[in-house]
């Protein structure tokens, strides 16, 4: 599974955006710096996350949209297509 396809089912299972996610959890005080534990406890208690996507959510909130180039081109089953995660939601990203 793609790192986007872990942030599209993040969306799918919460009704909200990776983008708005980010937002709750500024809220919440987590932000850059945060420690991935209680970032993790709060997306599974408030949102009902398993801990993978937990996971993926905690990068984004903490270290923004930019992931390795590492799987980037790459047609292993973790690829993604791009280094920058889209996070305004999947019906609004544009084609690959």
């Amino acid at each position: 599974m793609s790192f986007q396809a872990y942030l599209d089912a993040v969306e799918t299972k919460t009704g909200l955006t990776p983008r708005q996610l980010v937002a709750a959890a500024a809220e919440q005080g987590f932000g850059t710096g945060s420690k991935a534990t209680p970032v993790v406890t709060w997306l599974k208690e408030s949102y009902g996350l398993g801990h993978g996507h937990a996971m993926a959510m905690v990068h984004v909130i903490t270290k923004g949209d930019r992931i390795s180039g590492k799987h980037v081109g790459s047609d292993g089953a973790h690829r993604d297509s791009s280094d920058r995660l889209w996070l305004d939601g999947k019906d609004s990203r544009p084609a690959d």
